[in-house]
């Protein structure tokens, strides 16, 4: 197997490069910036993903349909809250015309996320699905150390993750619900040339703060059958080396959907702590096991493309995801 640092870009000297939020992305394609943290007495969680040409989106693949699709006109602000507050949801989908991208800046309706070479802003201001409320406030997250190396998960180039900070700090701070907290933050990117279901049929993945840095575990099936696994350390300086997957441990699946869960723990044994999101074709999930000699704890997900390609599940989306009229 092709050692996965041999098919990564690494970042440019002498400081990798933080996120910019105007590349492009061509027409059927994507780009999605993607953030998590767990607050330090484990009572809160948070999970964010800016889109440009939302993957999940049944209004994306509608357009398709009907030829080549414009990414911009299917861009999102997913913003979930888990924990002592309440299980908080949002992501409305929005048009071209309520969309700005700068290199620092991705502005999407009265939402946005911004870098500043040193923090990522995450500004909120949405509806939650599917009882409607308000959702406010803002999320900093502080990388501890940039990393920015691109790695290639198809094989091709089509498609590629980019683990910007393995490892950060975030404060959470909303009035709507009124909440506020810090912990341990992650940030990353994915992007495709392609719908994402072309490339893959399931993966999962999972991030873990370690002693001595933090852990990354990806999974991949492709739309070939082919499968892939990285199993990636990032020090405390983001110095990224390679270590041998554990091996797979199964997780009960989610009890609504049935939605299958696999991870890796070198007990070949592994716990869900808690299931953050349980829906018919993804699921997210809080995840304990052994990883490089000690016991993590991982933000988890499994996604099922399949699934999400089915006709029942395309007719359900629209429920949780609305579309803005402008």
């Amino acid at each position: 197997m092709l050692d996965p640092l041999d098919r990564s870009t690494p970042p440019a000297p002498p400081d990798p490069a933080g996120p910019t939020f105007d590349a492009p992305v061509p027409r059927d394609g994507y780009c999605w910036w993607y953030v998590d943290g767990l607050s330090d007495d484990g009572a809160h969680g948070v999970t964010v993903i800016a889109f440009v040409g939302s993957v999940f989106s049944p209004y994306y693949v509608r357009a398709r349909r009907r030829g080549a699709a414009d990414p911009l006109d299917h861009c999102a602000l997913n913003v979930a809250l888990y924990g002592a507050a309440g299980h908080r949801w949002a992501m409305t989908e929005r048009r071209r015309a309520s969309v700005e991208r700068s290199a620092a800046r991705f502005a999407i309706g009265p939402s946005g996320v911004a870098w500043d070479g040193t923090t990522l802003t995450i500004s909120v201001d949405e509806r939650t699905m599917p009882v409607p409320s308000r959702l406010r406030g803002r999320i900093r997250l502080s990388p501890e150390a940039l990393v920015g190396r691109t790695f290639t998960l198809d094989g091709h180039g089509r498609h590629r993750w980019t683990p910007y900070a393995p490892r950060a700090r975030i404060d959470v701070e909303f009035d709507r619900p009124a909440l506020r907290w810090r912990g341990a933050g992650y940030f990353d990117s994915n992007a495709g040339d392609e719908p994402i279901e072309r490339g893959f049929a399931r993966w999962t993945w999972s991030r873990a703060d370690l002693s001595d840095g933090s852990a990354v575990l990806y999974d991949t099936e492709r739309s070939d059958g082919a499968r892939d696994s990285l199993a990636l350390h990032f020090d405390r300086a983001g110095r990224v080396s390679t270590f041998e997957p554990p091996p797979v441990a199964r997780l009960p699946a989610g009890r609504l959907w049935r939605m299958p869960r696999t991870t890796r723990s070198e007990s070949g044994e592994a716990r869900v702590v808690a299931t953050c999101e349980d829906t018919p074709f993804y699921a997210r999930s809080i995840v304990d096991a052994r990883l490089r000699g000690e016991r993590a704890r991982s933000m988890h997900e499994s996604l099922d493309l399949r699934r999400f390609a089915s006709p029942v599940v395309q007719w359900m989306l629209p429920f949780r995801m609305p579309r803005a009229l402008r």
